[in-house]
C-alpha cells in the first residue's frame, strides 16, 4: 500500500465554499477550489508561507518497515512520512497551528453537510433493517463451516443499527426530538445497550476527546495505576493485547448501568433507558430460548452480537489511537488540535461502510457532531488536511495493540513491553505473529 502525504495545510472544495477573511486566514484562490494559509497575524509574508503549499506536492512512499517502539515527532514532512511507513498510515497532518479555534474549522464546512433529511434518515433505517434480517435468514439457513460468514455478516448490520442511534444522540438524525429519543432507543435494544446512558458518556467523549483522565472512550494507561497491582497488570496487558478488539465489552459493562456514575439532572433518563434494556432482555430473550433453545441464542443473538462488539472496538481505538496522536491534561488540551488532529480516517471494506452508515468517516464528526452520517462523506471533502488518513491493515492494528498501551508525556505512548517485560508475554506474542502488511 502507498502512502500519500498531502502537504497543503486545509483545502476547500465545491462551489458552496467561501474564502475565510479576517486575521486568521486569508484565501489564496478564487473560490471552487480555495487553498487557504494560516495567516499568523502579523508575520511577514515569507514567514506564513511555509503553511501554504500547492496539494500536487505529494509524494508516494512504499510502506515497507515495521513498527517503531517510539514515536517520531510529526513537525516535517520527512518525519511524518517516516510515520505513515511505520504506522501503517497513508497521510499523517502537519500540526494546527496555536491560533486555529474549532470554530474556524466549522465556519468553513458547506452549510448543506448540517441539513437533516428525513429521507435518507428513512433509507439508512431500511438499509440496516434489511441486512440485519437477511443476515438472521442467512444464520437460519446456512450449513455449520458457513456460520462464521453470517455471523460477521449479521454482527456487522446490527452496527448499523448502533450507527442509527449515535445519530439520535447527536440530535442529528430527525428534527423530531421525540421521535430522535424513541428511534434511538429502539435501535440499541438488539445490542442492549441503554441509549441516554451511552448519549451522556459519548457527549462527554465529544466535550473531553484525548484529554487525560477526562476522555470516557478508550484512553491510555496510566503508569501508576497499572503498577498498583500485579493482577489488574496482567489483566490489562490482555485487555489492550489480544482481546481489545472486544474491550467494548468491558466499557459496555463498566460505564452504563451504574446510577452513581451519572449526574442528578441525568438519573431519571437514565433510568427509563435501563428499563426499556432490561424489559428486551425479560421478553426477548426467552422468546428466542423458546423458539430456537439456548443454541439458538447462541447462534441468532450472542455470536452477532459479539461482531458488533468487534466492530465496536476496533472503530473507537482506531479513530483515536496512533503513535503519534497525544493526549494532554485539561490545562494543556486544545478542542480544535484534539478534534482535527486527534482523530483518524480509516477506509474499510466498501460493504463495511455501507452497513455502518460511514461512521469510519470520523473527523468531520469530530470536527461537529450535528452532520449527519449521510453527510459525512461530503464534509470530509472539505477538510483535506491536519487529518490523519488510514486504510484497514494489518501493520495499523498491529501498531495499535502492541505500542498503545501507557501514557507518556514525552512520546504519547509506551509499550507494556518497555515497563514490564517480565509479564508482557502476550504483547511479545502479538509483536510475532500479528502480520505486518500495510
Amino acid at each position: 500500500m502507498a502512502c500519500r502525504l498531502a502537504d497543503s495545510s486545509f483545502l476547500l472544495k465545491g462551489p458552496q465554499q467561501k474564502p475565510i477573511y479576517g486575521q486568521r486566514f486569508g484565501s489564496l484562490y478564487p473560490a471552487g477550489t480555495s487553498y487557504l494559509k494560516w495567516d499568523v497575524l502579523s508575520q511577514s509574508k515569507a514567514k506564513h508561507q511555509r503553511y501554504v503549499i500547492p496539494l500536487r506536492r505529494t509524494k508516494i512512499v512504499q510502506a515497507a518497515s515495521s513498527p517503531v517502539t517510539a514515536p517520531l515527532p510529526a513537525d516535517s514532512a520527512e518525519r511524518r512520512k517516516e510515520l505513515c511507513e511505520s504506522y501503517g498510515f497513508r497521510q499523517i497532518g502537519e500540526p494546527l497551528p496555536d491560533n486555529i479555534t474549532l470554530k474556524n474549522i466549522i465556519d468553513t464546512l458547506p452549510k448543506t453537510v448540517f441539513e437533516i433529511d428525513d429521507m435518507k434518515a428513512l433509507k439508512s433505517v431500511l438499509i440496516s433493517a434489511t441486512s440485519y434480517a437477511l443476515g438472521l435468514f442467512m444464520i437460519a439457513k446456512s450449513p455449520w463451516y458457513l456460520l462464521p460468514l453470517a455471523w460477521a455478516w449479521t454482527g456487522t448490520a446490527v452496527t448499523g443499527f448502533f450507527v442509527i442511534g449515535h445519530d439520535c444522540a447527536h440530535k442529528s438524525f430527525s428534527r423530531n426530538k421525540l421521535v430522535e429519543d424513541i428511534v434511538g432507543t429502539l435501535a440499541f435494544l438488539p445490542l442492549i445497550y441503554p441509549y441516554e446512558p451511552w448519549r451522556f458518556k459519548h457527549d462527554r467523549h465529544h466535550a473531553k476527546t484525548n484529554m487525560l483522565d477526562e476522555d470516557t472512550a478508550w484512553h491510555p494507561v496510566l503508569e501508576t495505576h497499572f503498577k498498583e497491582n500485579p493482577v489488574f497488570q496482567k489483566a490489562i496487558i490482555f485487555g489492550y493485547g489480544p482481546i481489545r478488539p472486544i474491550m467494548s465489552i468491558s466499557h459496555w459493562l463498566i460505564w452504563h448501568f451504574h446510577l452513581n456514575k451519572f449526574r442528578p439532572n441525568e438519573i431519571g433518563r437514565v433510568k427509563i433507558s435501563l428499563a426499556c434494556v432490561f424489559a428486551f432482555m425479560a421478553i426477548g430473550w426467552p422468546l428466542i430460548v423458546y423458539k430456537t433453545g439456548i443454541v439458538g441464542w447462541i447462534k441468532f443473538w450472542l455470536m452477532p452480537w459479539l461482531g458488533y462488539h468487534f466492530w465496536m472496538s476496533t472503530f473507537t481505538m482506531v479513530h483515536h489511537t496512533a503513535p503519534h496522536i497525544p493526549f494532554k491534561s485539561s490545562d494543556e488540551w486544545n478542542a480544535a488540535k484534539a478534534q482535527l488532529g486527534g482523530t483518524v480516517h480509516c477506509d474499510y471494506p466498501r460493504w463495511i461502510e455501507i452497513l455502518c452508515h460511514d461512521i469510519n468517516v470520523h473527523i468531520p464528526h469530530h470536527v461537529s457532531s450535528r452532520i449527519p452520517s449521510y453527510n459525512l462523506r461530503a464534509a470530509h471533502k472539505s477538510l483535506q488536511q491536519n487529518w490523519g488518513k488510514a486504510s484497514w491493515n494489518w501493520r495499523l492494528m498491529k501498531t495499535i495493540l502492541t505500542i498503545c498501551h501507557v501514557y507518556d508525556k514525552e512520546r504519547n505512548y509506551i509499550s507494556f513491553e518497555e515497563i514490564a517485560p517480565e509479564i508482557s508475554h502476550p504483547i511479545a506474542f502479538l509483536r510475532r505473529v500479528m502480520p505486518d502488511f500495510a
